[in-house]
């Protein structure tokens, strides 16, 4: 059976979960296409088109395989002041101008994917963004309130419609209409619906989303006056309005002012924050992806791009992925791009079938999703969730938000990158480590013959200027395999680093792959929060070595209490038992941390940090290793992997000891020692058999102790405890050879 015969058997099996899926994402697209729409002061139509025109554009092109797409939240506020500003007064002759900067933006857009931009939103601070988002869910919320409360004609700015808001409520009472009542009454009914929706437990209640439970009850609220013979208390102003032939009145775009500044710092809002908005919508919903897939970002942005131009010049707003949608979409059994086309039929069939239906919906119903929306983007948990990661995160994120009110959505997301620099720059002490290093390749990756890992170790300091350069690496590794990860060498680990590693670990998780971020246990933080930010600390500061714990030091300190042993992160300078090995004879050992003893103090787990060469040519390496104290005397050898330490143990005068009748350990393995007899008498039949059935690890004993190690790096828990059992093993065997 060939390949593309199975794909299409399969892609028939999954199609009536699909369009079951695209029906469900539909009857929450239609009410959220019609407010978006008239939160931007556009006609409630375009955001229908934009649904149906990203539906249909990126299911076909897009490279994205459970995403839905359409009008979304980010953008509201950019494309409200484009039509407001644009059309100088006339919102009619400004959403005609907006048009004309939307489908420029998806010029630009396609531009971006072909230019391989995919990783756009990996240069902004995770806290600027979620300050960016939480100023665009005030904008939302401070002008549908007063929609929701029967106002419709309130205008200002975000933070003149928030202080009006108690007013707006106290005219309900002062200045009495019975339009504005009604509408408020519906309002504050919808939005106690999205509000308790989740809260109350019946499974077919559930069936409908709570969006398109507001529309029926509206509906069939507006009906029931008709069927009763009384008037119906609400005229066209306050209900949505829908044309008669919704495609012989189609609105095109006027690119008459094309060449003005205020209209070309729109096309640049409008595509920064679409992109922005797609890339970080299409990276979650891959974790939800239930087939573990990754999108192909790049090809969905030119597909994303095409969608909006051709929306635009249809008379419909942008087209960007949204994560609301596309979460019901994974959660209602999608498997593949073809749910987004249905969500996109069905938005088709509902506006050509019930135009009736649709124009009896109050806009303070609508009005009142949207203020729910925004809500959700601006709650105070954001802000709590923010400040648990780290009081400078606050600031960023406070930064970010108050600019974006006061300005703009371009100028707050610049001035929260800047001040994130600023603040790292501060912690950090240092331009130096920024400016310097920031070109500078500082990400090393190879795959580990000895257990077949892959190794990514990062110098200097890892930030969101430079995380891209991380995730291009991590990029390239399959999924289904195991990453060590090592910040050792890094000075500076920034938030939104450990943010998008943690999204790492989850992907690499669910294919049965893992990554385990090592070389962290020195840096300082100031909270427990595991995507606090991580900055190495002097090392003149003894004491602990960080004040909360990270993740590998948790894992050790229980496999710790799992062996019932001592567990000790504190740096400690007695380090004089190690200077009777060789390995270190020349190399200077400022301290060992991370220790684990064993209840009879025999055995000792630690990560060294030691230093070689000297002045320009000194470096700090680091690495773990496993302290054996023998019962009794042996004789002093070395083991390694044959040729990679003669250029060590040569000078020493040391050689390489044969064994009779053992030419596969003489040819894997250099051994050498003061004794050679002596070592060859240690040097069982078991033993041998042993070293041959395992991996390469360094040995070397003084006489009276051994230390085992395996890389010049810090292991991962993993290692460890695959170490922890060889020499386990190895001293067994030894106490059989004497």
């Amino acid at each position: 059976m060939s390949v593309r015969t199975t794909r299409t058997k399969g892609f028939m099996k999954a199609l009536p979960k699909n369009i079951f899926s695209g029906f469900v994402v539909s009857l929450i697209a239609l009410p959220l296409g019609l407010g978006l729409a008239l939160a931007s002061e556009a006609p409630p139509i375009s955001g229908v088109i934009a649904s149906v025109v990203g539906g249909v554009v990126v299911a076909i092109l897009g490279g994205a395989n459970v995403t839905i797409t359409g009008p979304g939240n980010g953008l509201v506020i950019v494309l409200l002041g484009a039509i407001t500003t644009l059309g100088g007064g006339d919102l009619y002759q400004g959403y005609l101008f907006t048009l004309a900067a939307i489908v420029l933006s998806g010029i630009l857009m396609i531009l971006l994917g072909f230019l391989r931009m995919g990783r756009l939103a990996d240069f902004f601070p995770a806290s600027a963004i979620e300050g960016m988002l939480a100023a665009i869910g005030l904008g939302i919320l401070a002008k549908q309130f007063h929609i929701m409360i029967g106002h419709n004609n309130e205008h200002g700015s975000i933070i003149s419609l928030l202080m009006q808001i108690p007013n707006g409520i106290l005219e309900l009472y002062s200045d009495y209409h019975l339009e504005e009542i009604v509408a408020a009454l519906i309002g504050v009914l919808a939005l106690f619906i999205m509000i308790f929706y989740s809260k109350i437990r019946n499974r077919y209640f559930h069936l409908i989303p709570a969006p398109m439970w507001i529309l029926i009850l509206s509906v069939v609220f507006s009906y029931s006056f008709s069927w009763l013979n009384i008037p119906y208390p609400m005229e066209s102003q306050f209900l949505v309005s829908i044309p008669e032939n919704v495609l012989t009145n189609l609105a095109f775009p006027d690119f008459s002012i094309i060449y003005q500044s205020n209209f070309i710092l729109a096309v640049f809002a409008i595509t920064l924050i679409a992109s922005i908005e797609s890339l970080l919508s299409i990276k979650a919903v891959d974790k939800l992806d239930p087939l573990n897939r990754r999108s192909n970002v790049n090809k969905d942005l030119k597909a994303l791009g095409l969608a909006t131009s051709l929306s635009g010049l249809v008379g419909g707003l942008n087209v960007v992925t949204v994560i609301a949608r596309s979460s019901v979409n994974v959660n209602n059994g999608a498997t593949n791009k073809s749910s987004n086309f249905f969500h996109a039929a069905f938005l088709v069939i509902f506006v050509f079938i019930f135009q009736d239906q649709l124009r009896r919906i109050p806009l303070a119903a609508l009005a009142a999703i949207l203020v729910y929306t925004g809500y959700k983007l601006a709650t105070p948990k954001n802000l709590r969730k923010i400040a648990k990661v780290g009081k400078e995160q606050v600031f960023i994120f406070l930064a970010t938000l108050m600019t974006t009110l006061f300005t703009n959505l371009i100028t707050g997301i610049s001035v929260g990158i800047l001040v994130t620099f600023l603040i790292h720059v501060m912690l950090n002490k240092s331009v130096s480590l920024f400016l310097n290093h920031l070109s500078k390749p500082n990400i090393l990756m190879f795959k580990e013959k000895d257990g077949g890992n892959y190794y990514v170790s990062v110098k200097y300091f890892c930030s969101f200027l430079n995380f891209y350069k991380l995730k291009n690496k991590l990029d390239m590794i399959p999924e289904n395999q195991n990453v060590v990860l090592d910040f050792s060498l890094c000075n500076f680990v920034d938030h939104t680093v450990m943010e998008g590693l943690e999204n790492y670990s989850d992907t690499f998780t669910n294919k049965k792959g893992s990554i385990e971020i090592i070389g962290l246990d020195k840096h300082g933080t100031d909270s427990k929060h595991p995507f606090a930010i991580r900055k190495v600390l002097p090392l003149s500061k003894i004491g602990a070595i960080e004040k909360y714990f990270t993740t590998r030091q948790v894992m050790l300190r229980n496999m710790a209490t799992e062996l019932k042993w001592t567990y000790t992160a504190q740096k400690n300078i007695r380090t004089k038992f190690l200077n009777d090995f060789i390995f270190f004879g020349k190399r200077k050992i400022p301290y060992f941390y991370n220790a684990l003893s064993s209840k009879e103090k025999s055995l000792l787990l630690i990560d060294v940090e030691f230093t070689e060469g000297e002045f320009i040519a000194r470096e700090v390496v680091k690495t773990t290793l496993l302290f054996i104290k023998l019962e009794k005397t042996l004789p002093v050898f070395t083991l390694d992997k044959e040729g990679l330490l003669d250029f060590i143990y040569n000078p020493a005068g040391f050689k390489d000891i044969v064994l009779e009748n053992r030419p596969d350990f003489n040819r894997r393995f250099f051994l050498s020692g003061e004794h050679p007899e002596d070592i060859r008498k240690l040097f069982t039949d078991e033993l041998i058999l042993f070293l041959e059935s395992n991996p390469y690890y360094h040995i070397e004993s003084n006489g009276s102790a051994l230390i085992i190690l395996k890389k010049e790096r810090l292991l991962s828990v993993k290692e460890i405890k695959a170490m922890l059992y060889f020499g386990k093993q190895f001293k067994q065997i030894l106490s059989h050879s004497r």
